[in-house]
């Protein structure tokens, strides 16, 4: 018998969406990002299964330590970079790349013995993100003081973020490219722009190396999309089953609150997840669930261990029955619609009882 609630993921469909990546940037190096236990699918897992990319970013170093540990070689970008002398030795010895992107970085990289082993670092440009990243009047001479230290691997590579490529008639994208690349023209050093976003939504965008992120799950950056619109295949799917059926009089309500109330008599099945399991609480009464592969709207609040749903159009349905909460089949896109929120929250969400297992794929 299956698990309450389980996750299958296909691992294939993580490497078929490598290689959409690769299709919408056929001259770029990939960097995968696999930060945060990839999404929430497992970092060694994904990291594993996307061994043909050029190198990952995460975003912190514990996390690059773990992944250099388990034997990977690629380069490794850690995002956030350091904070201390301890995090920065813990880079060198693991040989992970930094993202140097304030003033106290190049702080404590000038109190490192000539000798030292030379670190490969990222030095980031604000171009208006606003979070991390050196200002352009403040670049060039972070970049100077980075030149002088011989404990620093030349060139240096250059790197900025974009805020809004999920929006495509938003002209800031265009901005911040023009702004990066004259700022850093002449400039050696290998480059890095496009997150998925602004791989798909940007496609002459000119660097060396891409950053695909939520794209390598099979999710899409924009709004009112999916994964499939632009080739890709969800890597997570969330499932669980029917625990309880049970008919209401129609002016009943279901659930804390009494938020829905049943306009006719209704056939209401109760499906073993909810928030503990990382099924947002907040999703809306609506939200469907598939149930032995047949949509159903969500029905009241989502509890800790439980969601209902109304079954008046499957009156067949029966304790035990398969249900999934987003997959193949059910864009995780969708569910994020009705809880207000984004594919990575949820992906992200799941909590630790939920059961993860391996799908090799169809």
């Amino acid at each position: 018998m299956s698990p309450a609630a389980y996750v299958k993921l296909d691992l294939q469909a993580a490497q078929h969406n490598l290689r959409q990546v690769r299709c919408y940037a056929p001259n770029n190096k990939v960097m995968a990002v696999i930060k945060a236990n990839a999404y929430g699918h497992g970092i060694l897992r994904l990291a594993n299964a996307l061994n043909e990319a050029d190198g990952f970013a995460v975003a912190r170093v514990d996390e690059g330590v773990r992944l250099r540990q388990a034997g990977f070689q690629q380069a490794i970008l850690v995002l956030q970079g350091f904070v201390c002398q301890d995090e920065l030795q813990l880079m060198l010895n693991n040989r992970l790349d930094a993202m140097i992107h304030n003033v106290t970085q190049i702080e404590i990289l000038k109190q490192l013995p000539p000798q030292t082993a030379q670190l490969k670092v990222w030095l980031k440009m604000d171009t208006g993100m606003n979070r991390l990243g050196f200002k352009v009047d403040d670049f060039q001479a972070a970049y100077q003081q980075l030149s002088q230290l011989a404990t620093i691997l030349k060139p240096i590579n250059l790197i900025t973020h974009f805020a809004n490529a999920d929006d495509l008639l938003d002209d800031k994208t265009r901005q911040q490219l023009d702004l990066f690349n004259q700022s850093v023209a002449g400039f050696p050093g290998e480059r890095s722009i496009a997150n998925s976003a602004g791989i798909i939504g940007w496609p002459n965008i000119q660097s060396d190396w891409v950053r695909p992120g939520l794209m390598l799950y099979g999710c899409s950056p924009f709004a009112g999309k999916t994964g499939a619109d632009f080739g890709l295949k969800p890597v997570m799917s969330l499932h669980s089953r029917l625990i309880a059926t049970k008919t209401i009089k129609a002016g009943e309500t279901v659930g804390y609150g009494g938020s829905w109330q049943a306009s006719t008599n209704t056939l209401v099945g109760v499906v073993s997840i909810g928030y503990g399991d990382g099924y947002h609480r907040h999703t809306r009464s609506g939200a469907p669930v598939l149930v032995n592969g047949q949509r159903a709207p969500l029905i009241g609040r989502v509890s800790m261990d439980m969601i209902t749903v109304d079954l008046s159009q499957l009156p067949e349905a029966k304790i035990g029955d398969p249900v999934t909460l987003w997959g193949q089949d059910l864009a995780v896109e969708e569910i994020a619609h009705y809880a207000d929120t984004i594919p990575y929250t949820l992906l992200c969400g799941i909590t630790q009882r939920v059961e993860i297992l391996e799908s090799s794929g169809d």
